[in-house]
């Protein structure tokens, strides 16, 4: 399936159906009076969060969709039937926004969660309505009010409670994989992940929480280079970072420059971001090479009260004491049984 984070549409809610012009037509019964029924009422717009999906992707293939409008009004004051009401089911962590100014008119965060965006218009009523002591027969009747119309967009941003952050071919992936039940495609290669991968960490005691693997995240991400500008926007629900080194590559490749690369790109797009704890997590420590450079590195991050954790997601050393740590910052101390 797709992943499509992202989708314009139009909206609009049922019309009022028109009241009903009628008057009372039967044998033996003069001057029977009027008996216009009332329009019934469009149908409303309502988009609730479902947990059960995780793409806006149905969406993108229905751009234009509506409510029922309201029946119209009938003769021996009968009313006209209600119109149906569109339900439009979004991934939990849909943002709703005005197409054209941008105002964020509803943020679905949590499942089940329902808003009304637009209220279908009121039916018209009958001429029965209408009669008064010096108009006992009058001949009109109102129309229905037209429904509410606009252009919304749908922005769907990832509810995870730990963002992996990193150079592509850091290992994120891999990580994600090692810790979790998510089964990302990994290859050796950059912009492996196209799409956010999200997986569900079991912890100690029954607990457990979710990680987000943001693609595609370079230098200029914030402007649109390489996959970052579409996926940054993930990480703003995330509570905490995780911030993948890859020291293999030194001396060709400088990991302090690309941390600062990321957290500039970070601050560029939305300045909270880069506020956010950090854990800094030295990936492939399996390899010689990396055993070697961690001397190197070290001192910086923790000079600045930065905690470091090397790991590796082949043998799974580190891993443990890595997700001690993410429970501390989340819950506030972790759990005791064993990994």
């Amino acid at each position: 399936m797709s992943f499509i984070d992202e989708v314009k549409i139009h909206l609009k809610s049922g019309d009022g159906g028109a009241g009903c012009v009628s008057f009372r037509r039967e044998k033996f019964i003069p001057y029977g009076g009027p008996d216009g029924g009332d329009g019934g009422k469009g149908g409303d717009v309502i988009i609730q969060a479902s947990s059960g999906l995780s793409t806006l992707l149905d969406l993108r293939q229905r751009p234009h969709q509506k409510a029922k409008r309201g029946g119209n009004g009938m003769g021996k004051d009968r009313h006209g039937a209600y119109g149906d009401s569109l339900k439009i089911l979004v991934p939990v962590g849909t943002v709703i926004k005005d197409a054209e100014t941008d105002e964020i008119l509803a943020d679905l965060t949590e499942p089940e969660q329902t808003v009304v965006l637009l209220k279908g218009g009121r039916g018209g009523q009958g001429n029965a309505r209408f009669a008064t002591s010096t108009n006992k027969a009058p001949k009109f009747a109102q129309p229905g009010e037209p429904g509410e119309e606009r252009w919304v967009r749908l922005e769907l941003k990832l509810m995870a409670d730990v963002g992996l952050l990193g150079f592509p071919s850091v290992g994120k992936s891999s990580f994600i994989a090692k810790v979790s039940a998510a089964r990302p495609k990994i290859a050796d290669y950059p912009f492996t992940t196209l799409v956010p991968n999200l997986g569900v960490v079991a912890y100690k005691n029954y607990r457990s929480f979710v990680i987000a693997d943001i693609p595609g995240l370079i230098e200029d991400a914030h402007v649109g280079a390489g996959l970052g500008h579409r996926f940054l926007k993930h990480l703003e629900r995330t509570g905490l970072l995780l911030h993948i080194l890859d020291i293999s590559w030194m001396p060709e490749r400088d990991p302090i420059q690309e941390y600062e690369a990321l957290n500039r790109e970070l601050s560029l797009f939305n300045p909270e971001l880069a506020e956010k704890t950090q854990i800094i997590v030295i990936n492939k420590i399996d390899l010689p090479q990396v055993k070697e450079n961690i001397p190197q590195v070290l001192p910086w991050f923790t000079g600045r009260g930065l905690k470091v954790f090397p790991i590796s997601t082949v043998t799974g050393q580190g891993i443990p004491e890595l997700l001690d740590e993410i429970a501390r910052n989340l819950w506030g101390e972790p759990a005791t049984e064993e990994w």
